[in-house]
């Protein structure tokens, strides 16, 4: 970074193959996932199939006020329009081929982050707002489809840490850009650390502790002390209830570790 407010001289660029398969994996997969809804015909499908793709670097673009880069190049909508049908058409062949395409989306999205984060910091944003446009440009797709098939957004749910994998791996990319790392070496830690940190959350089934259960355990202890202030009133005798008795969270704060690792998310 320089120190004239942190902008850069160039952005993590990736070769324009691999730009478009991680497109394609975005597709695909939002194809998929639109075909298993029966009241959506297969334009309607691929259509979802598309903004799954290009979603994230469309929603980067204009928050960063520049032209998409889906818009610049003919290769990104047709790429993305034969990956949703195909993930439209072959859906039980390409669930064979799952693990595959959960590797590449790993990747995929650590790639959009990079390209996020380092073109806002090139044209001059600060650095917070560089990680949540970060952020966005790697999760963006996956919010346009859910917003486009009207069903709650999968990011707001408890999940296996996908929108964290990108914040993090953008984070690492950040602190290396101040510490004078040049800009590709930064940008392919930042896809490693997303995938390695997205590929672990599926695989142990990671995620953030519910807020719903969080608001349980509160009402638990807030019921306990009630009772034991009546209990006093009653007999005279305090008995002050244990703080870690039924905390799945063994006594630490609340979201500093999964409290059963085993749920599946």
């Amino acid at each position: 970074m320089r120190e004239n407010g942190g902008v850069l001289d160039e952005t993590f660029r990736t070769p324009l193959p691999v730009d478009l398969i991680a497109v394609g994996v975005g597709s695909l997969q939002g194809a998929m996932f639109a075909a298993g809804f029966k009241r959506i015909d297969l334009l309607g499908v691929a259509i979802i199939g598309i903004a799954s793709g290009i979603g994230g670097g469309f929603l980067r673009d204009i928050l960063l006020g520049t032209t998409p880069a889906a818009f610049s190049e003919n290769l990104y909508l047709l790429v993305a329009t034969g990956a949703a049908f195909i993930g439209m058409l072959l859906p039980r062949l390409l669930q064979r081929v799952d693990p595959v395409i959960t590797v590449l989306d790993a990747l995929s999205i650590g790639m959009f982050g990079a390209i996020g984060a380092t073109k806002a910091l090139a044209l001059g944003m600060p650095v917070v707002p560089a990680l949540f446009i970060g952020t966005v440009s790697a999760v963006g797709g996956g919010v346009l489809r859910d917003v486009m098939l009207n069903i709650p957004i999968a990011l707001m749910h408890v999940g296996s840490l996908y929108a964290v994998a990108s914040l993090v791996g953008v984070a690492v990319l950040v602190v290396l850009l101040a510490c004078g790392v040049p800009v590709l070496a930064a940008g392919i830690a930042c896809v490693v650390v997303t995938a390695l940190v997205r590929l672990l959350a599926v695989r142990f089934g990671w995620s953030l502790p519910e807020q719903r259960a969080l608001s349980r355990i509160r009402l638990r202890r807030q019921r306990q002390v009630e009772q034991a202030i009546e209990e006093a009133l009653h007999t005279g005798a305090i008995t002050l209830p244990d703080p870690e008795a039924d905390d799945p969270f063994g006594g630490a704060e609340p979201g500093s570790r999964d409290p059963d690792p085993r749920r599946p998310r």
